[in-house]
């Protein structure tokens, strides 16, 4: 299930490899009427790739950034660390508010997590109403009620 509009800048952007967990995220953003602007990646180089406009997405402009990223960190390719790592540490994406949304709730991920950066961290819920509930009040949250610099 992905979505694409390359016409306009995205406002969500989804990096998440299950495709169970990408549909639920969907429909829970759609649900919540926040955004009708979602772009669902399935790896980590993908991303990469998405967020500094190379390879299938070299047509980009660099301007042309998410308002929000939700962030798995187990991903294929490159993991979700690594991609919060090169985001956090590059001026063009370091602004980008990120919200790591996986299923790891070790210590470790999440203590790592937020030295490189990140801007929240949800462990997913495993009952689908929280599911639901999680990604609509993260919507709500990073798109309306968030103030991010102008960049």
């Amino acid at each position: 299930m992905t979505e694409q509009f390359s016409e306009q800048p995205v406002f969500i952007l989804l990096v998440e490899d299950n495709p169970n967990d990408a549909e639920l995220a969907i429909r829970a953003l759609r649900r919540s009427r926040i955004s009708n602007q979602i772009q669902l990646l399935q790896d980590g180089a993908e991303a990469l790739d998405f967020l500094f406009c190379r390879g299938d997405y070299a047509h980009r402009h660099i301007s042309d950034q998410p308002k929000v990223i939700l962030l798995d960190l187990k991903l294929p390719k490159v993991s979700g660390l690594e991609v919060l790592k090169q985001l956090k540490a590059n001026p063009h994406t370091q602004m980008i508010p990120i919200v790591v949304l996986t299923s790891s709730s070790e210590d470790r991920d999440v203590l790592e997590s937020y030295k490189l950066g990140v801007n929240s961290y949800i462990v997913k819920p495993v009952d689908f109403e929280q599911f639901n509930k999680a990604v609509e009040q993260l919507g709500f949250y990073w798109l309306l009620m968030n103030r991010s610099p102008v960049s």
